[in-house]
């Protein structure tokens, strides 16, 4: 009876040199990313992870009575690639916000609107806005 063929892929030595190949290639078709600065963050997130940093910190941290009455909803993770973040009705927290802070463009502009913008608070806030997205994390202006 004549004898078959041995089955080369059974062999543990070529399997190792198979399996070796196969992660060599898969190594070699892996993208290459560029390092940037601020690990992969763009500058609207950058920007608005600092502010948000100070805006907490010297707002509400500091326990400043003007903004007593709200409470800091972070959404600087947004799906919508808009981060921001608002200031809420304190005993509603639900509610619809008294002030939104966003950072719409790559280059990372913000944007602050809502009522307490139209209210005389609204100076103080866009001076702080203002100072923090340059880098600043000063509270200079706080009650």
């Amino acid at each position: 009876m004549p004898r078959s063929a041995p089955n080369n892929w059974t062999d543990p030595m070529i399997r190792r040199v198979t399996a070796i190949v196969v992660l060599a290639l898969l190594t070699a078709c892996q993208s290459q990313k560029s390092p940037s600065s601020g690990g992969g963050k763009s500058a609207a997130l950058r920007t608005m992870e600092q502010v948000a940093i100070a805006a907490h910190k010297c707002w509400f941290a500091s326990k400043d009575p003007a903004f007593k009455p709200y409470r800091f909803a972070n959404e600087l993770n947004s799906m919508s690639g808009q981060p921001r973040f608002l200031l809420v009705p304190g005993k509603n927290f639900g509610g619809l916000p008294a002030l939104v802070v966003q950072a719409r463009t790559p280059a990372g502009k913000l944007e602050a609107f809502g009522p307490l913008m139209q209210e005389p608070l609204g100076a103080r806030i866009e001076s702080d806005l203002r100072r923090w997205s340059t880098g600043s994390s000063s509270c200079t202006g706080t009650a």
